[in-house]
């Protein structure tokens, strides 16, 4: 067989196409995988704003190790408290953490490093024993970009 063979070349071609395409469909995010990803954490239920802060530096410039902090009112008893958690709209996965504080705990505080694929928004949200689900969201523009495979 001849390395040179149309055949052979063209079969190459394609072999490589779906490969990559392959390759970016998974590293690609649709924007409603978001709100999906809310729904399943909340049972359904819409978060409605506030109860619950999420600070992050909306500039970053590199998004390999961005620092991120979540925290809820200090008005809210931590026994109502669920759960808390950080998600992103535009990373290959969107539920980046999820935080459960026991008795012990004092007050309800996390701090952690995420990676950052792109500008994206990030949204905090609360689930209250009740049911009830609070947020923030964030929009954050990173420069130099991580995740990028």
């Amino acid at each position: 067989m001849n390395a040179f063979d149309p055949q052979r070349r063209h079969a190459l071609v394609l072999g490589t196409g779906l490969a990559a395409s392959l390759v970016v469909r998974q590293g690609s995010a649709a924007t409603g995988d978001l709100a999906a990803a809310i729904a399943a954490f909340t049972g359904g239920r819409t978060p409605q704003p506030g109860r619950v802060r999420l600070d992050i530096s909306t500039l970053v410039e590199n998004g390999n190790a961005v620092p991120v902090t979540l925290s809820v009112d200090d008005g809210l008893p931590l026994p109502q408290l669920r759960s808390l958690a950080l998600f992103n709209e535009r990373n290959p996965q969107r539920d980046v953490a999820r935080f459960r504080f026991g008795p012990a705990a004092g007050r309800a505080w996390a701090a952690t490093r995420i990676r950052l694929a792109t500008s994206q928004k990030l949204v905090a949200v609360a689930l209250l024993e009740d049911g009830s689900a609070f947020s923030h969201t964030v929009d954050v523009v990173v420069t130099l970009a991580a995740c990028i495979e």
